[in-house]
Parts: structure tokens; sequence; C-alpha cells
């Protein structure tokens, strides 16, 4: 019956503490509508507009205006409005950027009629992650599901989330190794993927002649996660409370056998609530 019992308060304990939750930050501007000192543009190429809040990219060749600071698990949220006739860009997220090159994920926006908008690209490496794409990705886990992932972009809801001649609002969730894109609140990628798990925001132009592609409302709400706190043990439960341990050991748990727990009790109570005891009875008398 103790095992049982010190089993079940075991099971108890990692059930309280198992769960873990979102330290939600606040969210935060990554345009200020004034200016672009949040970012910078690592190629020798492409212009950089502010006009009222939005940014206006226009270029001759593809670039990327990329975030100074490194994300890593996060929610992002921004809006694109596509030019007319032949476009495609994007939102990069963990990406990395180097003197005249950026790499890593992409959440598609594509303006043509195949309609992967809210897809994810691995641009710069493995190409094209969800859905997959024959004799394009480069990517075996995510070749694996080619028909799984280009029959969810055949999903009318899917397909027709984007808007070509309109704002769309994408939102990218980042937590560990999942990686979630929504467009227009429409869930259009649902992947897992451990290769990068930080690195920039970025936005691009695709490097149409003369075309300009415009961004708005680009924010981010950074996650912390850790453990909840624990509620106060039952009287015949052994598990220290989360807050009695350092910081860097939130989560842990901690059993205390119940003879030493019994003990320490008997000595709280004081000799005067245990008058059977031979030292505190002399005239006691044990055979």
């Amino acid at each position: 019956m103790k095992l049982k019992s010190s089993l079940l308060s075991l099971a108890a304990a990692f059930a309280l503490v198992a769960h873990s939750h979102a330290g939600d930050g606040k969210w935060g501007d990554l345009f200020n509508g004034k200016d672009v000192d949040n970012w910078h543009n690592p190629y020798d190429w492409g212009e950089v507009k502010i006009v009222g809040n939005e940014i206006h990219l226009t270029a001759n060749k593809k670039f990327f205006l990329v975030t100074n600071k490194k994300y890593s698990d996060f929610v992002f949220e921004g809006e694109i409005l596509l030019p007319e006739g032949k476009a495609n860009s994007g939102f990069m997220f963990r990406c990395h950027a180097q003197k005249n090159k950026v790499f890593g994920y992409q959440a598609e926006v594509d303006g043509s009629d195949r309609r992967w908008s809210g897809g994810i690209y691995d641009e710069g490496r493995r190409r094209w992650l969800w859905p997959a794409k024959k004799g394009n990705s480069k990517d075996e886990a995510a070749l694996a599901r080619l028909e799984e992932s280009n029959a969810h972009f055949a999903n009318p809801k899917v397909r027709n989330a984007f808007k070509r001649n309109g704002w769309n609002k994408y939102r990218i969730t980042c937590k560990g190794d999942s990686l979630k894109v929504e467009v227009n609140g429409v869930v259009t990628a649902d992947y897992n993927d451990s290769v990068d798990a930080k690195g920039h925001i970025a936005i691009q132009h695709h490097g149409e002649k003369g075309q300009t592609y415009k961004f708005r409302n680009l924010r981010i709400k950074e996650l912390k996660w850790g453990f909840g706190p624990l509620q106060p043990c039952k009287p015949h439960c052994s598990v220290g409370r989360l807050g009695r341990f350092p910081r860097e050991q939130a989560g842990s748990v901690r059993i205390a056998p119940r003879r030493r727990t019994r003990q320490r009790q008997r000595r709280r109570q004081g000799p005067h609530r245990h008058p059977a005891s031979r030292r505190e009875r002399p005239d006691l008398q044990i055979p």
C-alpha cells in the first residue's frame, strides 16, 4: 500500500508540473510608421520608402529588408499588398542574412494561379517544404508528404484564402519545431521542422522590374515557455511546491520520504503531545 501511495503521489506531482504555458510577452511594433531603424538591407541594391504607415520596396532584382534582431519563439503578424501583374513575395522568419544573401524559412505570398500562398518555402536551401513539389523539394520529410500537402492546397478554403488584389494579413507562429502559418485567418501550414530555431524576420521584393511591394502593420509577440505554478499539496502529499526551488530548477519535483516527514512532524509537535515516549516518561516501564 505504501508503494502504491507513493506512486500515486508521484503521478499527481508530474501531472501538476508537466503542463507548459506561454509566458506571452507584449505585442511590439516592428515598424513605427516613421523609420526603419530596426531593419537593414543586406543587399547592394533595393529601394526602401516609407509612405504613410507603409513600407514600400522597389527594385529590379530580388532583395529582402531584414530585422536587426533575431527571434526564436514568437507570433508575428503582417500585411502585404502585391503589385498588379506578375508578382511573388514572402515573409521570412527565423532566417539568416549575409552580404547580398538571405536564406531560411519563408511564408509564401503567391500571386499566380497556382495559389500556394501561406505555404512554407526554404529559401536558398531545400526549397518547398509545404506543399512539397516533385522535382523541386530537396527534403525527404517534405517529399514523404507530397500527396497530403498538395491535397491540402487543393482545398477551396485554403486555395482561396489569399486575396490577389487586396491587402492580406499573415500570422506566423513558431514554438520549438512547430511552424504555423495563417492567411486571413485560414491555417495554410502547420508543419514541424527543426533546422532553424532562431533567426531574423524579413520582407521580400521578388525582383520584378519597377514593381513596388507594400507592407504594413508589422508586429511581433515573443513567447517564453516554462512551467506553470503549482497549487498547495494536500496534507498527505509530500511533493515540494515549485516556489521552494531555485529558479533554474523550476519544473523539478521533490519527493520526501514518508518516514523522515513523520519524524519531523513528531519533533514539531513537542514532548507534551507524545507522553508515551520513554525519554519523556521516566516512570514508564518497558519490558
